[in-house]
C-alpha cells in the first residue's frame, strides 16, 4: 500500500493524465489579462527618402529660397504620400533643418535595410554658365563605386558589409569577391530604378537634357541599398525654381516618382502581402 501510494506520489504531474486539465488551468490563470499577442514583422519595404543639405549648409540659393527648405518640403510630401499608400515604411533621414553628415545618412539606409534610398536635392547654374533647367537622376559612378568596394575591403567593418554576413574570418581576397558582387547588385537595381524613374518623371515635369547621370556621390554608395540622387531641377532658372514653388508642380512630381516606386518595388509588394512573416530580398 505504501509502496503503491509513494510510487503514484512520486510520478511528476505533468506525467499524470488526471492531473493534465487542473495543470492546464493554472498555467493559463498566470498569463497576464493584458498580455498582447506577438505581432509578426512588418515585411513591407522600407523606403529612406534623404532631403539634401539642412543646417547650416543651405545649398543653393535663390534670392530667400534655399535648396535646404525647397527639398525638405518636397521630400515630406512624398513621404506622405508612400505612407498614405499604406504598401511601404517610409524613414525620413531628416525632418526639420537638421545638418545631418553624408556618412550618418548612408547608415541610416543601412542599418533600416533599406529597399531603396531616394536623395532628394535642387541644382545651381553659376551666371555666365548657361541657363540650362529640368530634372537629373543620378546614380554612383562606376569609377567611385570600384574604389568604395576597396575600401570596404579593406575596412574593419567588413563584418555587415553585405546584408550582416561576417567576413572577417574570411580572406582579403574572397572578401574583396564578396563585396564587389554585392556592389554590382546594388549598382543594377540603382541603375534600373533610375530609368524607370526618368520614364514616370518625364510625364510630370521637363528633365535635363540628359536626365541620367553617374557621379561619385559619398550618399549614394551602400553597397548593398539600391541608390539614386534626384536633382529637381535648376534653382538658378526662373521657370525651374517656379516649379519648386507650387504645390500643384510639386504633387504631380511627386505621384511620378510613387508610381516609378511601385513599379520597381513590385514583386516585393506582393511577397509583403502574400507572405506578411518573411522579410527581406532585393526588388
Amino acid at each position: 500500500m505504501f509502496q503503491a501510494v509513494f510510487g503514484v506520489r512520486g510520478i511528476a504531474p505533468e506525467n499524470r493524465p488526471e492531473l493534465r486539465p487542473a495543470i492546464a488551468e493554472a498555467n493559463a490563470a498566470v498569463v497576464p489579462s493584458d498580455a498582447k499577442p506577438v505581432q509578426p514583422p512588418d515585411a513591407r519595404p522600407l523606403i529612406v527618402i534623404d532631403p539634401g543639405h539642412g543646417g547650416i549648409d543651405n545649398g543653393t540659393r535663390a534670392g530667400e529660397e534655399t535648396e535646404k527648405n525647397l527639398v525638405l518640403a518636397f521630400g515630406l510630401a512624398l513621404r506622405d504620400r508612400l505612407e498614405k499608400s499604406g504598401k511601404y515604411r517610409v524613414v525620413m533621414t531628416r525632418t526639420d533643418d537638421t545638418f545631418i553628415p553624408l556618412d550618418d545618412r548612408v547608415k541610416i539606409g543601412r542599418s533600416q535595410a533599406a529597399a531603396l534610398f531616394v536623395s532628394i536635392h535642387a541644382d545651381y547654374l553659376p551666371h555666365g554658365d548657361g541657363d540650362v533647367q529640368g530634372a537629373t537622376i543620378y546614380t554612383v559612378s562606376d569609377k567611385a563605386t570600384d574604389a568604395e568596394a576597396a575600401r570596404l575591403a579593406e575596412s574593419e567593418n567588413r563584418a555587415d558589409a553585405i546584408g550582416g554576413v561576417n567576413l572577417t574570418q574570411e580572406p582579403t581576397d574572397v572578401a574583396d569577391i564578396l563585396i564587389d558582387l554585392a556592389q554590382r547588385e546594388t549598382r543594377t537595381f540603382s541603375n534600373r530604378f533610375a530609368h524607370l524613374l526618368m520614364s514616370e518623371m518625364k510625364s510630370a515635369t521637363r528633365m535635363h537634357k540628359h536626365p541620367l547621370k553617374s557621379a561619385g556621390f559619398r550618399v549614394l554608395k551602400a553597397p548593398d541599398v539600391p541608390s539614386v540622387l534626384v536633382e529637381l531641377g535648376y534653382v538658378s532658372n526662373k521657370a525651374d525654381l517656379d516649379h519648386l514653388l507650387s504645390e500643384s508642380w510639386r504633387s504631380k512630381t511627386v505621384g511620378s516618382m510613387a508610381q516609378a516606386i511601385d513599379v520597381f518595388l513590385a514583386k516585393r509588394l506582393a511577397t509583403a502581402a502574400g507572405e506578411p512573416n518573411r522579410a527581406g530580398g532585393k526588388p
